[in-house]
This record gives C-alpha cells, sequence and structure tokens, in this order.
C-alpha cells in the first residue's frame, strides 16, 4: 500500500513538473503581439545581396507596410522555399510601399552570400542574440531561437496579420499572406 501511495505520489509530482515545462515552453511560444496592437519597435542590421549593411528601425518604416518573416535558418529546405517564394512573386505579392524583412539567427555574411546566390530582391536581418525574435515572441522552434512566423505590420505601426505557424511548403499561406497585405495597403 505504502509503495503504491509512493508511486502515485511520484506520478503526480512528475506529471505537474511536466505540465510546467510545457506551459514555460508554451508561454514563450506564444508569446506574440495581438492584432491591432502597436507593433514592438527594434532596430537591427540587415544585409543585401552585395553585403551591404543597412540599419533598420521599425519606427522610421512608418507609413510603409512592413512584412516582418521569422525563418529558421538559411539555406534550409523550408526557408528556401519560402525566400524564394517571395523573391518569385516579389511584384505581385508585396509591390510598392512594401518592405519585406526575412529575419534568422544567422550571420550578415551568411545572409549576403545567400542573397547573392539566390537574387533575393530585399535584405534580411541578422538577429544573432534573439532580440528580435523575442519581442515578437518568434523564439523556439526547429533551430535554437527561432520558429516560422510571418507579421504583417500596417502603415500605422499595428499588426495588421500574424501567421504563428507558417507553413512554407503549402500554398494557401502565401494565398492568404498577400491577400492581407492587400488589406493592409488598403486596396
Amino acid at each position: 500500500m505504502r509503495s503504491m501511495l509512493r508511486s502515485s505520489l511520484l506520478l503526480t509530482a512528475l506529471s505537474a513538473a511536466v505540465a510546467g515545462a510545457q506551459t514555460q515552453a508554451g508561454t514563450a511560444a506564444t508569446n506574440f503581439p495581438s492584432l491591432g496592437q502597436a507593433a514592438p519597435d527594434f532596430t537591427a542590421t540587415a544585409t543585401d545581396s552585395t553585403g551591404k549593411q543597412i540599419p533598420v528601425s521599425l519606427s522610421a518604416l512608418r507609413g510603409k507596410v512592413v512584412v516582418l518573416a521569422f525563418y529558421p535558418g538559411d539555406r534550409t529546405r523550408g526557408c528556401t522555399a519560402e525566400l524564394t517564394k517571395f523573391r518569385d512573386e516579389y511584384k505581385t505579392m508585396f509591390g510598392d510601399g512594401v518592405v519585406v524583412l526575412p529575419t534568422s539567427i544567422d550571420s550578415l555574411g551568411s545572409h549576403a552570400s545567400w542573397a547573392k546566390d539566390a537574387h533575393f530582391p530585399f535584405a534580411m536581418i541578422a538577429d544573432q542574440q534573439s532580440e528580435l525574435a523575442k519581442k515578437y515572441g518568434s523564439q523556439g522552434g526547429a533551430r535554437p531561437n527561432f520558429q516560422r512566423t510571418v507579421f504583417v505590420i500596417g502603415k500605422d505601426g499595428k499588426i495588421a496579420y500574424a501567421d504563428t505557424k507558417f507553413q512554407a511548403l503549402a500554398e494557401d499561406p502565401y494565398t492568404q499572406l498577400a491577400a492581407e497585405i492587400k488589406k493592409a495597403k488598403g486596396q
């Protein structure tokens, strides 16, 4: 009887510890800014295909629609599919008045090399300390500190759309993203 009670208490304690760990993980993964909320401001460094370092500040982009796309890593299968789709449909999906900022933990050098090889028409943010990912609740996922999330920030600086589980290998998320960008542009 005593060993059954001890086993039951141990099982209860273990279940509570697991639930606590899941809650902590869930809190980090679900700490996304809400629709209509002011997007967390940031200043970061991006690079383009020439390797030029470009300072980027969300507050300086007010009046434009900003697409902030967190992805796990340069040159990986899903990330290549996502950013290649952004490149191939850049004019129709984004168009004038939209700034696209793919963001990962990879270095500026890695971004510049990949952007040059893939002919990306956008600058890419290197968030090596995960500061930006933390502000947007995008830490966690396939690689340390990053999960695939896409935010559309309206001209007013507020979150207009968020896909916190963006499926890079499916077509529907891109169709939805294009529609949400149109709405944010007022079209």
